[in-house]
């Protein structure tokens, strides 16, 4: 399983913009598309499109 990273101030803002609890999540991938993060409890795996949130 892959391990995550606390998100940055920026990935935070992106997070909350997609209607999450920042503190729950960690940072998988980050790439110039999308934001891979994985919930710290139940290891869920979301996906958001940076495109939606600018």
């Amino acid at each position: 399983m892959k391990h995550g990273r606390k998100p940055t101030r920026k990935q935070k803002m992106l997070i909350r913009s997609a209607r999450l609890n920042c503190e729950n999540w960690l940072v998988i991938k980050d790439t110039i598309d999308e934001i891979v993060i994985k919930n710290r409890q139940t290891d869920k795996i979301r996906t958001i499109p940076k495109a939606l949130y600018k």
